[in-house]
Parts: C-alpha cells; sequence; structure tokens
C-alpha cells in the first residue's frame, strides 16, 4: 500500500501519465491506502497539454498553474521528466523551492539514469529515492499514456544516502501499485546494466541510420527497407532530447560500451576482409551469437 494521500506528478508525458493512469485504472483504486482512502493525485508539466488533458478525464484531481502550488501538501513528489530536466527540478526543490516540499515529504524520479540523479539529490539532502520502470515506447505525451504500461515489468529502485526507510518503502510502494516487479539496484550497477541493454542499443540505432541513410546505397535500399531494417532502426526514431539526456548523464558507461562494440566490429572486418572470406568462420561466429542469446 501507498503510504501516501497526496502524490504529485511532475511531468505528464507518457511515463507521468501512465502513473497516474495506473494509480485511477478501473476497479479498486491503483494505489490502495490504509482505510481505503483514495489518493489526491496532482500533475503539473511545463507544458500544460498533458495535465489539461488527464484532468479534463479524471485521472487528476488537480492540475495546478505553478509547480510550487503542485508540491502543496504532497506525501510523494515524482519527478517523471527525461535525465536533464530531472536535474534541473532536483535543484529547484533543492534551492528556490525547498520550503515548498513538505516535511516528510518523499521524492522519487523515473529517469534512465541513476547514479548522476541520485548524486545530485543527495548533495542537496533531499529525501529522494532513485527510480527507474523498465517500460517505454518510442510515442511520447500524455495521448500515448498506458495504465498497464508497468505490469510485470522490473522497477528499478536506488535509495540516496539521505532516504529514510519510508521514503523507500513509499516508492517501492508505488511500483507495486502499477503492476511492476521491483528490482532494488545501487545507482552504478543500474547505470552500466542500463548502458548495456538500453542505452549503448540507442547510440548504435541512430548510428546505423546515420551510417546509412543518404549513403551512396540508399537510394536503392530504401526502396527494399523491410522488418529487418525497421527493427534495428526502432529506438533512433524515438525522442531525440530524451536520448541525448540519457547518453549525456551515463557517457561513461554508454562509451565503454560503444569500445566493446567497436572492439567486436573490428574482429569482423579482419573476417570480412580476407581476400577469401570463410563462410566457415562466418557461421561459427553467427551461431555464437545465436548461442548467447539463447543462454547456452
Amino acid at each position: 500500500m501507498i503510504a501516501a494521500v497526496r502524490i504529485a506528478i511532475v511531468g505528464l508525458g507518457l511515463i507521468g501519465g501512465s502513473i497516474a493512469r495506473a494509480l485511477r485504472r478501473a476497479g479498486p483504486p491503483g494505489a490502495p491506502l490504509p482505510d481505503g482512502v483514495r489518493p489526491t493525485i496532482v500533475g503539473w508539466s511545463r507544458r500544460p497539454d498533458g495535465p489539461a488533458a488527464a484532468l479534463a478525464e479524471g485521472i487528476l484531481d488537480a492540475a495546478p498553474p505553478s509547480l510550487d502550488e503542485a508540491l502543496a501538501g504532497a506525501d510523494l513528489v515524482i519527478l517523471a521528466a527525461p535525465p536533464l530536466a530531472c536535474l534541473e527540478l532536483l535543484d529547484e526543490l533543492g534551492g528556490p523551492l525547498r520550503g515548498n516540499l513538505p516535511p516528510g515529504a518523499t521524492v522519487t524520479d523515473v529517469a534512465s539514469t541513476k547514479r548522476v540523479i541520485v548524486e545530485r539529490a543527495e548533495r542537496h539532502g533531499l529525501p529522494f529515492v532513485g527510480g527507474h520502470p523498465m517500460a517505454g515506447r518510442e510515442t511520447v505525451g500524455y495521448a500515448s499514456a498506458d495504465a498497464q504500461l508497468f505490469v510485470d515489468r522490473p522497477w528499478v529502485v536506488c535509495p540516496g544516502a539521505t532516504a529514510t526507510p519510508a521514503d523507500v518503502s513509499r516508492t517501492e510502494a508505488l511500483a507495486l501499485a502499477c503492476g511492476a516487479r521491483l528490482l532494488r539496484l545501487d545507482p552504478a550497477t543500474h547505470d552500466a546494466a542500463a548502458a548495456a541493454i538500453s542505452h549503448l542499443p540507442l547510440v548504435l540505432s541512430a548510428a546505423l541510420a546515420e551510417a546509412v541513410v543518404g549513403g551512396p546505397a540508399w537510394t536503392a535500399a530504401s526502396t527494399l527497407a523491410a522488418s529487418g531494417w525497421r527493427d534495428m532502426t526502432r529506438l533512433a526514431r524515438g525522442d531525440a532530447t530524451m536520448g541525448a539526456g540519457i547518453a549525456a548523464t551515463n557517457a561513461v558507461e554508454v562509451a565503454a560500451g560503444i569500445r566493446a562494440v567497436r572492439a567486436v566490429l573490428d574482429a569482423w572486418l579482419v573476417a570480412l576482409e580476407r581476400p577469401e572470406p570463410d563462410p566457415g568462420q562466418l557461421a561459427a561466429r553467427f551461431e555464437a551469437a545465436r548461442r548467447l542469446l539463447a543462454g547456452r
């Protein structure tokens, strides 16, 4: 159960909107409280269209016009913004808006990187628990929000040094209320893992598009492109600002991943640039990759 009567969601795009929808989904309240109390959910965003739409649908109880008003009385503050925007919001909460953060409130976020964000919150002494629901889409905005987005998906929780057990419990209850599976990691471990399976693929998807589109073979290739090309470039079709924030706040781990891929590609070049490439050797490499993915 979420021990929070008032929940403030800062950012009503895909993730923030999906959290709001999950907490308001049909049937029993998505965020049941002691004695069956229905939580009050308020939402604020720099762009007012998301909160306005959520309020009109009855997903939000209120859409205050300013961040300081959204914070008033909040037990749980969810920063549902890209990484760089989360850093700016933490600076506001730890600075000019510190007096607007109610005593005993918990602050969490849902950004894709954790170490830099948790460190910034700790620097400000905020009661912060880093969070990352491992779910998303290429589409953005409140119109894409889905109450089922987090169901049975991992939700990583990274408590900051200034978080209390109550802060951690409140954040984990949020994840469970959204239908997610809890996974507690330290920020550095999270960022290394997320770089490998999410952030590195994002950069590689963009790099593939940069290398191929507009190149000498693209005119003919564009008429042949099908599911393989679509799947390999899917991530590059997402929000560029979000991608830049992810890469900038997890640059060390992403760069390490790129170097590892570059070393493997160099080995492929050696195999392919022989006077007569060995089909058996190439098949062995493909088979090795297949076995790695199959866990054998």
